[in-house]
């Protein structure tokens, strides 16, 4: 590494022959794998856009000339640029520096970004802003890996076209999203690229938007013409830029969606360094839809929007290429596509990250919980986790069980999962979202008869009673034993729902039961825990919740959140004995 030593900051770049701007983006390329490799990342994305963040900061002067990176998973480079490459230099410091742009980072980044399609939005914000102000520097959004598919994208183009000033959208088409692209509009940019930008049909043009298109993405000096030449434009203008996803590394070249983002692997041969366990909570959902089609002939359709690597969904489509669909990252319209399914009497079945889901609350309000349309939504990671507040999974129960007519399921074993999916599929009455547990795979006997609505008695005791839902079952149950050693014989109960009360249950409790216990792996405000904490309101039942607080975790790990919360039996354990004195 020689020419990043002498790289402090944008400015640095200005000096620099466009030999060493190519021979520096080779050393960011090398920083980046051999970052990423150890700590795992988003790998694709960020080696794919080397050369266009090196020309941006050639010739635009940030921060006064200002980038809003989309997602901004690909803003790894940008940051080397700007001040802080000892993340990426010093293993020490690997974490010092988060995966996102952050504004408490560096005065080169505007926003705290992590989802996608809001780059366009922000920007024609910050446009307008600055005309009120009456400044000229140039704004630029940067979107690319499927974001236009998303609908923000498309209002903030829409909206672009009433500027009548600076702004200029990079569209950094690499012909991929986290997956393939899907949706007509690629079909456009396929046309455009073909064409070198003549197409007879312009997506952007057609809003209204100037258009320049770059084939040549990954070259430095066909991208520093053609930022000269946006460079103070007058008039909001879409840069179209070919790139490749992976530049740089054949395996992610080869494997873009397994490059999207990837754990820890080794650098030569591009395999995972941590191997998963064979079985997973998702073999269970794919076996029992692969089964209702091939054996029920039931008219289930997979539905995915844009993250099939989270749930094996691949797979899945090689088994039943016509009942799966991926619909983009588009996840308002997965809810909605699937309303309309359910009510013409098909099965949908959409699989959704807890923070994405969000994306999609009016959706599941609307269209499935007013109607009361009969889909089913797989959900994953709804969890506590810290370090990154932009991918939060914590705030799942509080959102969706806010939503009258919601059922909102929570299995603890792959036994439970089976029989609550089987369950789902089989009623039409409500819609029903299955929570997958966010542990290894547990099989557990189920208690019979079983009802998903019904709370199961696990363990009889008395004095206390833990509720734990979900993956914290086992919390529980740990509990359990730490406050039988003190000669307190807890009650364990397994609730199967975030959102269905067992009244019957519950009023049994105050007979023989002096507290209650919640467990949830969420955030307790409008989460369950308040839910029983109001129904014993009127009564003398004392009731603990544990959760997480409602806030956002940039920098706490994940046990460091479980031991502030005292969600461990050593500390649960002590705060009940506590109360009970």
């Amino acid at each position: 590494m020689t020419i990043i030593n002498k790289i402090n900051g944008p400015s640095d770049l200005k000096n620099l022959s466009i030999k060493q701007l190519e021979d520096l983006a080779e050393e960011i390329r090398a920083l980046l794998l051999k970052k990423v490799s150890i700590t795992g990342g988003h790998v694709g994305p960020n080696l794919g856009i080397v050369e266009m963040t090196l020309a941006f900061h050639y010739v635009f002067d940030s921060p006064k000339d200002k980038v809003i990176w989309d997602v901004s998973h690909q803003s790894y480079p940008h940051k080397i640029i700007t001040g802080r490459k000892e993340a990426w230099l010093n293993e020490e410091k690997y974490h010092e520096v988060s995966g996102y742009t952050g504004p408490e980072e560096s005065p080169h980044d505007f926003f705290t970004v992590g989802h996608t399609s809001t780059s366009v939005s922000l920007a024609v914000g910050m446009a307008k802003a600055r005309d009120l102000q009456h400044k000229k520097e140039n704004i630029v959004a940067v979107l690319g890996d499927g974001s236009l598919s998303g609908g923000l994208a498309l209002e903030g183009l829409n909206n672009a076209a009433e500027l009548h000033s600076n702004l200029i959208v990079v569209l950094n088409d690499n012909e991929m999203s986290i997956a393939e692209n899907h949706g007509g509009m690629y079909r456009n940019l396929k046309e455009l690229r073909q064409t070198k930008g003549n197409g007879k049909t312009n997506l952007f043009t057609a809003l209204g938007l100037n258009y320049l298109y770059v084939e040549e993405g990954n070259d430095i000096q066909e991208m520093i013409t053609a930022f000269e030449k946006v460079k103070d434009t007058s008039k909001p203008i879409v840069l179209h830029i070919h790139t490749e996803k992976g530049r740089g590394y054949e395996p992610a070249v080869s494997n873009k969606m397994g490059f999207h983002w990837h754990m820890p692997f080794d650098l030569e041969t591009g395999e995972s360094i941590k191997k998963g366990t064979n079985e997973s909570y998702d073999d269970v959902v794919l076996e029992i839809l692969s089964q209702r089609i091939t054996e029920a002939e039931m008219p289930i359709l997979a539905i995915t929007a844009g993250i099939p690597g989270l749930f094996k969904l691949k797979e899945f489509e090689q088994r039943h290429p016509d009942n799966y669909v991926d619909v983009g990252i588009a996840e308002q319209h997965s809810i909605t596509f699937a309303a309309g399914m359910a009510k013409a009497g098909a099965k949908p079945v959409v699989f959704h990250s807890s923070t994405f889901l969000q994306r999609a609350y009016d959706q599941l309000s609307h269209d499935l919980g007013i109607d009361q349309n009969p889909a089913v939504v797989i959900v994953r990671g709804g969890k506590i986790s810290g370090g990154d507040p932009t991918h939060q999974g914590s705030f799942d129960v509080p959102y969706i069980t806010s939503i009258p007519g919601l059922i909102y399921l929570a299995p603890t074993s792959k036994e439970e999962l089976s029989a609550m999916l089987n369950w789902a599929l089989d009623q039409n009455e409500r819609p029903v979202i299955i929570r997958i547990p966010e542990s290894k795979v547990v099989s557990l006997s189920l208690h019979q008869p079983f009802d998903p609505l019904k709370w199961t008695i696990e363990i009889q005791g008395n004095e206390v009673a833990l509720l734990g839902l979900g993956s914290f079952l086992p919390l529980a149950r740990q509990v359990q034993k730490q406050l039988l050693e003190h000669g307190v014989a807890a009650t364990v109960i397994n609730p199967h729902s975030f959102t269905e009360l067992d009244e019957a249950v519950l009023k049994g409790l105050k007979t023989s039961h002096r507290v209650v216990v919640t467990l949830e792996d969420g955030s307790l405000d409008g989460g369950y825990g308040e839910k029983i904490s109001r129904w014993y309101g009127a009564d003398e039942m004392k009731v603990l919740n544990y959760g997480a607080e409602k806030q956002f975790f940039p920098h706490q790990t994940t046990n460091e959140l479980m031991k502030e919360f005292h969600l461990t039996p050593d500390l649960m354990s002590q705060d009940i004995l506590h109360l009970l004195k």
